[in-house]
């Protein structure tokens, strides 16, 4: 059983069929790229997954219990940690309250117990200052841990956002476009960092990301969607390959412009 099982899934906006009959599974502990051109349906196979759309039909299993439809708020307790392309950080705090933001959604303590600071609320505290110092370390964010994230470049933050998805012990990484906006050194660090985490977290990541070079490197497997349909599944060298994937980047007239 894998870890994610993505059944003929199809998602709809009004008579707009986004994503037709998506199939595609995501092992422990693999690193799973999500590829395709501009409008091929991966940022909405995504949001599916994440809990943000529910889709018209199909199914989604993670560790093999249907959350077909889920809300989002409770993917974390699921074990799908997730960060997004445009940066969902709380710019004003500062790094480390960003990344202790994110084990709030795992705490287990109620209001009233929060509220009178019981023992069990202060264990909790402590273990995510814990926490939060072990991931500020791994991803080399502890020179910054006390500075507003706004003051932040656009490399660090994401980084920052990584950790806050990794604070709450997530079995499945979602990463949208980690890569964007970063330059060949930083994508070159990221490829480095992505493999250091599964290896530290015993975790699979799920990448959609336009950046090929760092998909191919360091992806166990490679899905393809065009079109809102799947093109191609296997390995980077089965995929770079494929026709389909070729026919897709490369173009076939003008029935494959992209909108941006």
């Amino acid at each position: 059983m894998a870890l994610l099982e993505v059944e003929d899934i199809v998602i709809r906006f009004g008579g707009v069929t986004a994503v037709a009959g998506v199939s595609f599974a995501v092992e422990d502990r693999q690193i799973c790229g999500l590829i395709g051109p501009n409008g091929a349906g991966k940022t909405t196979t995504f949001n599916c997954i994440s809990g943000i759309y529910r889709p018209n039909s199909g199914r989604i299993r993670f560790a093999g219990q249907d959350i077909t439809g889920e809300p989002r708020h409770r993917m974390t307790g699921y074990g799908i940690g997730r960060t997004f392309q445009n940066l969902a950080l709380f710019r004003s705090m500062t790094v480390r309250e960003n990344v202790l933001a994110g084990a709030h959604a795992s705490g287990r303590s109620g209001f009233i117990a929060s509220a009178l600071a019981l023992p069990q609320v202060r264990r909790e505290a402590a273990e995510a200052q814990a926490r939060a110092s072990e991931l500020l370390a791994l991803l080399d964010l502890n020179r910054v841990a006390d500075a507003p994230v706004a003051a932040l470049p656009f490399g660090w933050q994401k980084r920052v956002e990584m950790a806050r998805a990794l604070i709450s012990r997530p079995k499945l990484l979602l990463l949208d476009e980690p890569a964007g906006g970063l330059n060949h050194g930083e994508v070159d660090d990221l490829a480095a960092l992505l493999g250091e985490i599964r290896r530290n977290f015993n975790l699979a990541i799920l990448l959609v990301e336009h950046h090929m070079s760092l998909v191919m490197r360091v992806s166990d497997k490679v899905v393809a969607l065009d079109f809102g349909k799947k093109i191609a599944d296997g390995t980077p060298e089965q995929v770079r390959s494929d026709p389909e994937v070729i026919r897709a980047y490369l173009g076939g007239g003008d029935d494959h412009a992209r909108a941006a």
